[in-house]
């Protein structure tokens, strides 16, 4: 299996057989995905000693998080299993993160900057072996994040985009953690992938579909220009 990751700055892919990382390449940046991916799959293939025709299947990382990032991952899927005829695996970023941070009782919350002052959060239960997720993934303002983290009768463990929260975010939140990852991983990607690839739980390719979450940058500001004009608002 191959997993892809580019949905958010931390960048990586990585092959897996049966479960076991053969070989993974990774990159902290927020806009060179493009130039990135390519040479990072083509280094894992001469790692291993395979080729694109080896695969099995590809996991992808669908979202939320950066528009061009998604956009990069999602299309070099497709290109992959519809040259070569195999199951495209869509995973989330905040589903990755909340199964690398795993733990022993703390309800965890994963926590994915989306940019403009908004993030998209999650909630996860840890069970043997994984976590469950809670309810829907939301789009949230860091006033209103802060709102649950305070109402929570949970001792919570937040995950994820932490260090771009406010500064003072969690002062007198006795219940409340912040921990790791900052990003999804493909590894944890490629363990999603696993179990849905096990249960045959997977769309057809066309059915893939990006998780923006909300309106890329250039959308929302053409939308603007159209409302205010271009010398401001009048």
């Amino acid at each position: 299996m191959l997993a892809i990751e580019t949905a958010t700055p931390g960048a990586s892919v990585a092959l897996v057989e049966d479960r076991t990382t053969l070989a993974a390449a990774s990159r902290i940046d927020r806009v060179g995905h493009a130039s990135f991916l390519v040479p990072a799959i083509d280094f894992c293939f001469d790692q291993v000693g395979w080729s694109p025709e080896d695969l099995d299947a590809v996991v992808v990382d669908v979202g939320p998080g950066l528009y061009t990032g998604i956009r990069v991952g999602v299309a070099t899927a497709q290109g992959l299993g519809a040259a070569f005829g195999i199951p495209i695996l869509p995973a989330t970023s905040v589903d990755a993160v909340a199964l690398e941070a795993r733990t022993g009782h703390r309800l965890i919350w994963s926590v994915v900057d989306v940019r403009r002052g908004e993030y998209a959060v999650a909630r996860y239960r840890p069970v043997p072996g994984g976590v469950v997720k809670e309810g829907s993934t939301d789009l949230l303002e860091p006033e209103v994040l802060r709102a649950s983290l305070v109402s929570s009768a949970d001792e919570s463990l937040v995950v994820g985009d932490v260090s771009s929260l406010p500064d003072g975010f969690f002062l007198g939140m006795s219940r409340v953690k912040t921990g790791k990852p900052r990003y999804p991983y493909a590894v944890a990607l490629a363990e999603i992938g696993h179990a849905r690839l096990e249960k045959g739980d997977y769309p057809a390719p066309d059915e893939i579909r990006p998780l923006y979450m909300r309106d890329p940058d250039v959308t929302i500001n053409w939308a603007k220009l159209r409302r205010e004009g271009p010398w401001g608002p009048s």
